[in-house]
């Protein structure tokens, strides 16, 4: 187990780790890719640059720049986090990662397709966490909504306890490569179903059918996905944060895009020099 397990390598990840390891410190970052920043087509407005550098070429010199100092870096797409007793579990694709403390770096979350009735039944038959709720839907029939290698996850979380999975994409392409058990509905979706609590979906032709549970798996999970799944409180949508990015699950930071508010390199590296400095802290004085 890492001392401190930091999801994203993107400049508050990278940031919280270069703190972190300065510490002596084990950290293991996990990432798809740079987020953001790697689309970044020349980056002039950040301090210290010479001259222009493209975002992919900026995020490169971080990540080395960790690597140099001792990082563990593994490329994964993490799909589950969890909280175990002991430490934080990170699903991904490829492996379980582990750390005492989590640092959530993950990016901007992505507008999820704001279906009518979807933010009144979270809790309420919707939910993002299959490893978490799966059992209160044994043998009972259950909607995945995405179509891909995370809604994939989510899908193979569910078939060995439910009766059956249904996989709504939306009308968007399928991007996995699902079972043959699990039934792909691909047409447009007008709304959900239900009076306080999830019923199932109509579509745009007018058609319905009767689901008794949702699961939102929407592209990569993101923080808020994470988030949830670690059992982090939320407000008006945003994540409840302290004054060192801690939420409130003792332990689990977030920095960067994540957290709302300016979307800029300056301001993530910042948030995860803060979140990195709360992560060594809490260490510290949690030491067994």
């Amino acid at each position: 187990m890492s001392d401190i397990l930091i999801l994203g390598y993107g400049p508050a990840g990278i940031s919280a780790a270069l703190y972190g390891l300065r510490a002596g410190l084990d950290v293991q970052l996990v990432g798809k890719d740079a987020g953001a920043l790697a689309k970044a087509h020349k980056i002039e407005n950040y301090f210290g640059l010479k001259e222009p550098l493209s975002g992919a070429e900026l995020a490169e010199v971080g990540k080395n720049q960790a690597l140099a100092l001792g990082a563990k870096i593994a490329d994964d797409e993490v799909t589950d986090l969890m909280f175990d007793g002991q430490g934080f579990v990170a699903t991904g694709l490829g492996g379980t990662y582990q750390g005492k403390v989590c640092v959530m770096a993950t990016g901007a979350a992505r507008k999820k397709q704001p279906l009518p009735g979807m933010a009144e039944m979270e809790g309420h038959g919707v939910s993002y966490c299959a490893v978490c709720d799966a059992f209160f839907y044994r043998k009972k029939n259950v909607a995945v909504l995405g179509t891909g290698e995370y809604a994939l996850h989510e899908a193979n979380e569910l078939l060995s306890v439910v009766n059956s999975v249904t996989l709504l994409t939306n009308g968007a392409d399928v991007t996995a490569k699902f079972p043959e058990s699990v039934r792909i509905e691909p047409r447009k979706i007008a709304g959900l179903k239900g009076a306080g609590k999830f019923e199932g979906v109509q579509f745009e032709d007018g058609a319905e059918t009767t689901f008794d549970g949702m699961f939102v798996a929407m592209g990569s999970a993101n923080a808020t996905d994470l988030a949830l799944k670690a059992g982090a409180a939320f407000d008006a949508g945003k994540l409840v944060l302290d004054k060192d990015f801690q939420t409130t699950v003792p332990g689990l930071f977030a920095a960067g895009d994540c957290t709302g508010g300016t979307l800029q390199i300056a301001v993530a590296v910042g948030e995860g020099a803060v979140a990195g400095l709360a992560a060594i802290k809490y260490l510290r004085e949690h030491k067994a």
